[in-house]
């Protein structure tokens, strides 16, 4: 049989801070959480302990691929229970590392596209120099020199901002999301789906199956044949829906344990 593949954003969809676990139910009945991120020695991400066990059982079962925005350094500051994951994606595509290392090919072609169909990472960064305010920005940050973003207050974030700088960078080729705290600029060819459909193309996969919480984990739920998405975060606040994608109840933390069963379900229903 070919294998299934389990494509899964990571941050607010199988990994949470703290401050977006949203443990609402009395303490007595909160789940017992595994810390999977350290970080200048400090605890950073958790899941549940039945997700790890979910996440281990998946491994076994399927070609599991974590599918992240971050940059290729803070993913691996993660440590995932289960197998270790052949192949990883990072920077929203931009780098796909096999056995922990970025496939040169694979970056050459993506960086080729975006020279070629959008506009230069140096113009969108200015622009967001000039037109972020210091009063609530936090930091500007570069990741892997694909994209840009801001860490920012978002209680003093002017409420039509973001929806400005999307305008401005759907001009440009870019696209805009608002993740948390962070104010992701990304080029449009730049995405994760691209990244999965050559992972699938490499393992044989005929199955894969996606979840995510983003507006830039769209396009992954979209390609893959079957999707999930939490009942939290940009796709939930805009009520993104397609016909092979399933919106989930549940928020924070139980929402991680709830797309694991999931894919564990799909998987192994093949």
């Amino acid at each position: 049989m070919m294998p299934a593949l389990v494509a899964s954003d990571l941050d607010r969809t199988l990994i949470y801070s703290a401050a977006a676990l949203a443990l609402t139910m009395p303490d007595a009945r909160a789940p017992r959480l595994l810390c999977v991120e350290v970080h200048e020695s400090r605890p950073l991400s958790y899941l549940t302990e039945t997700a790890a066990q979910l996440l281990t059982d998946l491994g076994d079962a399927a070609v599991f691929v974590p599918t992240t925005t971050r940059t290729r350094k803070q993913y691996q500051r993660i440590n995932l229970p289960g197998p270790e994951p052949r192949y990883a994606i990072c920077a929203n595509g931009g780098h796909l590392l096999v056995d922990g290392v970025s496939d040169a090919d694979w970056h050459a072609q993506v960086t080729a596209r975006l020279a070629d169909q959008c506009a230069p990472l140096a113009e969108v960064q200015e622009h967001l120099l000039r037109a972020a305010d210091p009063v609530w920005v936090r930091k500007h940050r570069v990741a892997d020199d694909l994209f840009a973003y801001l860490v920012v207050e978002r209680e003093l974030l002017p409420e039509d901002w973001v929806k400005e700088l999307a305008v401005w960078a759907e001009n440009r080729g870019w696209t805009v999301s608002l993740q948390g705290r962070k104010i992701y600029a990304v080029p449009k060819p730049l995405t994760k789906s691209a990244a999965m459909r050559e992972v699938a193309r490499r393992t044989g996969a005929d199955l894969t199956l996606a979840a995510g919480d983003s507006l830039l984990d769209a396009d992954l739920l979209l390609a893959a044949d079957r999707g999930w998405r939490p009942g939290h975060g940009e796709l939930a606040d805009t009520g993104f829906t397609a016909p092979s994608i399933r919106a989930l109840p549940e928020r924070g933390v139980l929402a991680g344990e709830r797309i694991l069963t999931e894919f564990l379900g799909a998987v192994r229903g093949a």
